[in-house]
């Protein structure tokens, strides 16, 4: 008798089985779930259907952190040797919020090969409460409308709005079917095989409207004529718009539908496969902004009753300091070109402009590109879809007015004291072998900083650089934001000092101190980097987001004093305003303009001659103080180099 007390008392409980079967839920092993259904359970619902339901239904709901409980069953019911009761919990996230529902299995005791064990009388409201048998989840969403990027003075730069769409109504499109269809192609510039394709679709009656293509709202009068021809029709659907094309398109970036790949990260969990995503520019930056939360309803399909509902979140407006007329008076003097350029008010450190060239229209992606376009930016070798306003180049020249505020700050030269130069070649000693920095004119043999600085003496600016000394020329760099992250809302790559971080020869030091070593800048923090000379010497903080702040705010404080601020602009103004300046041509009249050229020469050694050059032009207006450009463009070793740029930038200056 004994030997058969214990033996019985082996024997798994209803409890037991219980836990068992919610351990494998949490798992979502529903395959060995099925296992412990009773024989009733089995007959209403088959494997298969019973695991792809479960698949089906929480992959459709979105479900995640799945959590399944066993409550506390009553000591009575626990006594039953046929039928027990046992109740449990479940809790899951859910694309429409957090589910909650409480449930009673009813477990009975099934005879089967002399066997006796506990089973589950499972039916479907063990998925949701409120779902009974025959009937069906339903998931529905609200799209939220995308937020708009506009200007400093509200226009909009990429905005969702309602368009056009052409569609195709078969059975109106009567004889002449072809000619309709060809004539269609053509003008919406698509081939007749994807128009083909579209109508032959196994939804497609002779009564349905069969979407072609989107149209850009600026492109009515080819609407008109499309919906002029039998069978052509139109409708109106929301989309989303880039009225300045080309000329923003780095600024705002663009959308496009989401991919498989990009579902299959979790960031993109609240995503579903009709979703479009921000991918480049601001429309990626700021994403979860622009683009709200979907609305969510899961519900019962043949009751209506609701089982969770997240509320629909529109968008919001991403307002920037861009001025969109600037933008696209510096686009069109860089149209044709390959380079960027950047606009700041120095005053306050807001970008008034970003461009870069060649661009790309952000449309394309939205109401599709033709095979000719498409391939044309692809093999662009200047790449029309990377923004260079955020990417960083030798900076040439332009780098010498930050060489003398390193310098005037840790004493290696002064305002008025001079350089003996004689010359166009010179080197430290004869250790530097056959290298020397060489110099554009010797007609000065002493050089003082106003002077070094309008007529860009190299040597005066490596001098400087090796009396400065290494440590104290890299702590000064730093001081103006080099190997170090820009704090700007568009990620931009870190200016750097050297390919590996250090100075450690004379003459990389030297070639430095004028540009042409191993330094270089993006456009931005080059612009950034002359906004101490009118900001008492602070450097300013860059900010693309329009705020009510009036009060700017600073990146490093006090990287020169007043007075030296007062003579380097001295200088840039005389790169301008003096005959011997190099930046005096082209001459543009009624500017108040200091400023810089820069020719950073890219080649392999000093004996290189087919090595390319970019051209550099960083001014301010040192009278109103508003406005700051840098520009760069690449490979104009001959178009008269630097001087090319200058003429493109100074004109902007112009009421």
């Amino acid at each position: 008798m004994f030997v058969v007390l214990v033996g019985c008392s082996n024997e798994p409980t209803a409890k037991d089985r219980m836990n068992e079967y919610v351990s494998k839920w949490n798992k979502e092993n529903f395959s060995s779930m099925y296992a412990q259904l009773s024989n009733d359970a089995k007959k209403s619902v088959s494997k298969k259907t019973f695991v792809d339901r479960y698949n089906n239904i929480y992959e459709q709901v979105g479900t995640t952190n799945l959590k399944v409980t066993v409550g506390k069953q009553s000591e009575k019911d626990s006594d039953n040797k046929k039928t027990q009761h046992i109740p449990y919990k479940v809790t899951m996230d859910t694309k429409a919020g957090k589910v909650s529902f409480n449930g009673r299995a009813t477990l009975v005791n099934e005879k089967s090969n002399d066997h006796e064990d506990w089973k589950i009388n499972w039916n479907p409201s063990f998925i949701f409460s409120q779902l009974k048998k025959g009937q069906t989840i339903q998931v529905l969403t609200t799209d939220a409308v995308r937020g708009n990027i506009l200007d400093r003075n509200g226009n909009a730069l990429a905005i969702t709005e309602s368009v056009p769409e052409i569609g195709i109504v078969p059975g109106q499109l009567g004889k002449g079917k072809d000619k309709v269809l060809d004539q269609t192609a053509k003008k919406l510039d698509m081939s007749r095989d994807e128009i083909d394709k579209q109508l032959s679709a196994s939804w497609v009656t002779d009564d349905s409207f069969v979407p072609i293509k989107k149209v850009k709202p600026d492109q009515m009068d080819l609407v008109k004529k499309l919906t002029s021809q039998k069978g052509i029709s139109k409708r109106d659907v929301d989309s989303r718009f880039y009225p300045y094309g080309e000329a923003a398109a780095h600024v705002t970036g663009y959308i496009r539908p989401i991919t498989a790949e990009d579902l299959k990260k979790p960031e993109n969990k609240n995503y579903s496969s009709t979703d479009s995503i921000g991918v480049a520019g601001l429309e990626n930056v700021y994403e979860n902004q622009l683009r709200g939360q979907t609305g969510w309803t899961i519900l019962v399909r043949e009751t209506k009753t609701v089982i969770a509902k997240k509320d629909v979140k529109n968008g919001k407006d991403v307002k920037t300091t861009i001025d969109i007329n600037l933008q696209k008076k510096i686009y069109n003097q860089l149209k044709g070109d390959s380079g960027a350029s950047v606009a700041l008010n120095p005053k306050t450190g807001e970008a008034l402009a970003l461009v870069s060239s060649p661009s790309y229209d952000p449309n394309g992606f939205v109401f599709g590109w033709n095979d000719k376009t498409w391939k044309k930016l692809n093999d662009d070798p200047n790449r029309p879809f990377s923004a260079k306003f955020n990417k960083i180049y030798a900076p040439g020249s332009t780098i010498k007015p930050i060489t003398a505020a390193i310098g005037l700050e840790n004493g290696s030269i002064t305002v008025d004291g001079k350089k003996k130069i004689s010359g166009k070649e010179w080197q430290k000693d004869k250790s530097w072998g056959n290298y020397s920095v060489t110099r554009v004119s010797s007609r000065l043999s002493e050089v003082d900083l106003n002077n070094a600085l309008i007529t860009s003496d190299n040597i005066y600016f490596a001098q400087t650089a090796l009396d400065t000394g290494a440590n104290k020329f890299i702590q000064g760099l730093k001081q103006f934001g080099f190997a170090e992250k820009v704090p700007f809302e568009f990620p931009t790559q870190e200016s750097s000092i050297s390919n590996d971080g250090k100075i450690d020869s004379d003459i990389l030091l030297a070639d430095s101190g004028y540009g042409q070593g191993q330094i270089e800048m993006s456009p931005l923090h080059l612009a950034v980097s002359y906004t101490p000379l009118i900001n008492n010497g602070n450097l300013v903080k860059p900010k693309l987001i329009k705020d009510d702040e009036t009060t700017p705010s600073f990146w490093h404080r006090q990287v020169m004093s007043q007075s030296e601020a007062d003579a380097i602009t001295k200088g840039l103004k005389g790169v301008i305003e003096s005959p011997n300046g190099s930046a005096h041509d082209p001459v543009v009249k009624g500017i108040t303009v200091a400023g810089k050229t820069g020719t950073a020469e890219l080649k392999k050694s000093k004996e290189d001659k087919k090595g390319t050059e970019n051209g550099w032009f960083v001014g301010f207006d040192y009278k109103n103080q508003n406005l700051l450009i840098s520009m760069m463009i690449q490979d104009v070793k001959d178009r008269h180099g630097s001087h090319y740029v200058a003429g493109k930038a100074k004109p902007l200056f112009k009421k």
